[in-house]
């Protein structure tokens, strides 16, 4: 082994994966119950719970006060004086990777992308931008990376972009675009110049931006660090592996469907995510399941239903699903390229 495969082991499973902490907590329930319970189905689900809930926790924050740092140079006004000096699918792919900075569930992204609309952007660009804030911001790929490893989250972040961009791309050039509600484009676009805030000014930002997002997610990681738990210790392999693993030619299908009843970002996904690979379910599986929980959720079909027509939200919810279920199916056909 090399000296940088090393430093990238020691990356994925100590930082990120944060490995030590579950030998932490490990030894701690052992000491404290004894070996019997921690070996034991509560012991193992205590554990699984107090690790995936701390190690999110950390990993939410440090992530939440980057990105809002980074957030801070790139203002409503700014983004879209840079979005409006591009045109076709160079616009497409800059508003895709807009949104990889921007760290909102698809409901929060629904504003910004009213005010977009309202500043003459195209719709393409906005539903680009619509679909990849809730899929790929830099908080899936250390995550993802901190399970899966580089290439599968690397690979993720990619194909999500991809999404945000053809998906953006079919909505303008087939015109669709042209049916949002004419209260969107008719309101005033109020665009405030104010001075550069100070390096101290920044920081505060990030800091109020980290605690309000982890106020506002924190009830969606219990839920899922939960659920990964009782999936982890209580639902028996040969269920997970029949209904969701790569042999079964439906559980892309069922994964995509299953998850748009369900309302959670990224963070909250990750658990249970998690406790499906352990269990057998296959990798293009978990991350359709993941893709449609953070995109194609049916809280933010009813807010984006006030600001587009049927025809124009039937067609976007069509195209993504259609993406996912391709990207899922690609995955489980490429496992073996990324799972050693």
């Amino acid at each position: 082994m090399t000296v940088f495969q090393e430093i990238g082991d020691f990356i994925v499973y100590q930082i990120l994966g944060m490995k030590w902490l579950n030998d932490l907590i490990g030894n701690l329930i052992q000491w404290l119950f004894g070996e019997s319970f921690a070996s034991g189905l509560w012991g193992e689900a205590i554990h699984f719970f107090i690790y995936d809930f701390i190690k999110i926790g950390l990993l939410l924050c440090f992530l939440i006060f980057i990105i809002s740092y980074i957030q801070s140079f790139f203002p409503p006004e700014r983004t879209k004086k840079i979005l409006s000096r591009y045109h076709g699918i160079w616009a497409n792919t800059l508003g895709a990777l807009l949104g990889t900075v921007t760290p909102f569930c698809s409901c929060s992204s629904i504003p910004i992308f009213i005010g977009f609309t309202r500043a003459g952007l195209s719709t393409g660009v906005t539903f680009s931008f619509l679909i990849s804030s809730p899929l790929v911001d830099m908080g899936a790929l250390v995550l993802l990376t901190s399970i899966f490893g580089y290439s599968v989250a690397f690979t993720y972040v990619v194909v999500g972009l991809i999404l945000a961009i053809v998906g953006g791309t079919i909505i303008e050039k087939t015109g669709l675009g042209k049916y949002i509600e004419p209260f969107v484009t008719e309101g005033a676009d109020i665009t405030v110049e104010g001075p550069k805030p100070t390096i101290k000014e920044r920081l505060i930002y990030s800091k109020d931006q980290m605690l309000s997002t982890y106020k506002k997610v924190v009830l969606y990681i219990v839920i899922g660090v939960i659920i990964g738990a009782v999936i982890h210790n209580l639902i028996p392999a040969t269920w997970i592996e029949s209904v969701l693993g790569a042999n079964n030619p439906l559980s892309v299908i069922y994964a995509t469907v299953i998850g748009v009843p369900i309302y959670a970002d990224i963070f909250g996904t990750i658990p249970v995510a998690e406790a499906l690979y352990a269990k057998g379910a296959g990798l293009g599986t978990i991350l359709a399941f993941m893709m449609s929980v953070t995109t194609l959720s049916l809280p933010s079909f009813i807010m984006l239903k006030k600001v587009v027509k049927w025809k124009l939200l039937l067609s976007f919810i069509g195209i993504v699903m259609a993406g996912i279920i391709i990207i899922g199916y690609a995955f489980n056909g490429l496992e073996y390229l990324f799972i050693k």
